[in-house]
């Protein structure tokens, strides 16, 4: 298991369309992948389980992937949520 802390830098946070997105990317990988967030955890492959955290811009999550490929999950994650999940 490989956990990270992110920040949340897209304008809007973490509404339907980039939402969307961290789930797309999320569904590439096998391995579990969760967030969590103000004492919640969410699913990163749940578009529903990750609007219902409700993250902000300037929010910071916690990343944890488990699995066979968890730190290539936890890397291009990372790297997506960093670039702003096309916005």
């Amino acid at each position: 298991m490989v956990s990270q802390k992110v920040k949340v830098v897209n304008p809007t946070g973490l509404h339907l369309r980039p939402a969307g997105i961290l789930c797309k990317e999320a569904m590439k990988f096998k391995s579990l992948i969760t967030f969590s967030f103000d004492g919640c955890t969410a699913n990163a492959k749940s578009v529903l389980s990750v609007l219902g955290a409700c993250v902000k811009c300037g929010d910071e999550i916690e990343l944890t992937c488990e699995g066979s490929d968890e730190k290539e999950a936890l890397e291009a994650l990372t790297a997506a949520i960093r670039g702003g999940l096309g916005e």
